[in-house]
C-alpha cells in the first residue's frame, strides 16, 4: 500500500468517530477542527481534495454531490444513520486496513 488514508469526519457524524479513530493511530479530523462547521458540501469535497481527505459522512445529499463531481475527489465513506460510534470507528479502522489513499480516489464506500 502506498500513502494512508486520511479521514475528514463530517458534522453528520459524531465527533467521537474522529477520537476513536485517532486512538487506532488513524488520522481524522472533524469539520469543526478544520474550521468548516457549517460549510456548504461543495467545500467540504475541495477541502478534502486540497488536504488529501477522505469524507466520512452520513449526509445522503453528500452521496449525489461526490457523484457529481467534475474532478476526481479522495474519497467518501458513506454510514447510514443508526450505527453505532464503535461500529464506524471499527469498519472505518477496517478500511483503513484493506486500502490506501490511491485506492480510495474517486470511491464512494458504503459502510
Amino acid at each position: 500500500m502506498n500513502r494512508p488514508i486520511r479521514y475528514l469526519v463530517d458534522e453528520h457524524v459524531a465527533k467521537a468517530v474522529a477520537t476513536g479513530l485517532r486512538k487506532r493511530g488513524i488520522d481524522a479530523i472533524t469539520i469543526a477542527e478544520a474550521s468548516l462547521l457549517g460549510a456548504e458540501d461543495e467545500d467540504l469535497l475541495a477541502f478534502g481534495e486540497e488536504k488529501s481527505r477522505v469524507t466520512v459522512t452520513q449526509d445522503r445529499d453528500f452521496l449525489r454531490l461526490a457523484a457529481e463531481a467534475k474532478r476526481d475527489h479522495p474519497g467518501v465513506v458513506y454510514a447510514p444513520q443508526g450505527r453505532s460510534i464503535g461500529e464506524l470507528v471499527r469498519l472505518l479502522d477496517l478500511l483503513a486496513q484493506v486500502s490506501d489513499a490511491e485506492e480510495m480516489r474517486g470511491r464512494v464506500e458504503h459502510i
